[in-house]
């Protein structure tokens, strides 16, 4: 298992270096989010939930968490990525091996810990329960009952935890260049006294999401994104050069 080794030095320069890339790939990026979401109490842990559909997945949420939330992030990612790629140790990232049993409970129960450790800033933990890149519009989803796992374990320790359903969807629309979309549902504050069984949990987060899903679609076939919030605007694309050069030299009138 490969554990953290947060280094501020490795965050700073990624967050600078995540949203230069965001610039050069995307026309804008946008976030849809619920205002009860930033006003969380910060005494209280959260999960993040998201779909995994594209390569982009771990950039946005160190994005977020610098845009929106100021929190401990850590993330988890499978362990032969992340092997590959240990860079994202220093940012907050450990890994799960799914192939080894008692690996991956280890991984369950060093999450747990890191939610419920001693902290001045809320703890916040981004997963993606499928596991694996799938197709944005594939149904059903399936989720692994890891999330759940970790859940529990950490409503051994406190009193409460905080769900929150996230989204994210890449469409091009009027320009060249994609429209990077993420939503993020109202938190669900999650309690000892009334957690679902493993199962109900998992089957409930899984509709969650494919629900979420269906919605942030209909906003976008509809171009209903005015409610929306762009967190990053992309470097000019070559057709907007080309109508600038057209207006400032009369071409076409």
């Amino acid at each position: 298992m490969l554990k953290v080794r947060r280094s501020r030095l490795h965050t700073i320069w990624f967050g600078w270096y995540s949203r230069r890339q965001f610039r050069r790939y995307f026309n804008t990026l946008r976030v849809f989010m619920d205002p009860g979401v930033p006003e969380m109490d910060t005494g209280i842990p959260v999960v993040f939930y998201c779909n995994h559909a594209y390569w982009w997945d771990g950039f946005w949420s160190q994005l977020c968490t610098e845009e929106f939330f100021r929190q401990n992030l850590h993330i988890i990612i499978e362990y032969p990525q992340l092997n590959r790629h240990r860079f994202f140790t220093r940012l907050g990232a450990f890994s799960i091996d799914r192939t080894n049993a008692r690996s991956a409970l280890r991984s369950l129960d060093y999450a747990a810990g890191l939610l419920t450790a001693p902290s001045k800033s809320q703890n916040a933990l981004w997963l993606f329960p499928q596991g694996r890149i799938e197709h944005v519009d594939r149904r059903p989803l399936f989720f692994f009952k890891g999330t759940a796992g970790i859940v529990s374990r950490v409503l051994h320790r406190k009193s409460a935890l905080y769900l929150v359903s996230v989204v994210s969807r890449i469409e091009y629309l009027e320009e060249q260049k994609p429209e990077l979309l993420l939503s993020f549902r109202p938190p669900l504050l999650v309690t000892s006294a009334d957690c679902p069984s493993p199962g109900e949990l998992t089957s409930m987060m899984r509709q969650t999401t494919e629900d979420h899903l269906d919605g942030l679609k209909a906003l976008v076939m509809n171009r209903s994104l005015d409610e929306s919030r762009i967190v990053i605007h992309g470097r000019e694309s070559i057709n907007r050069k080309v109508e600038r050069y057209r207006r400032l030299f009369g071409i076409g009138r």
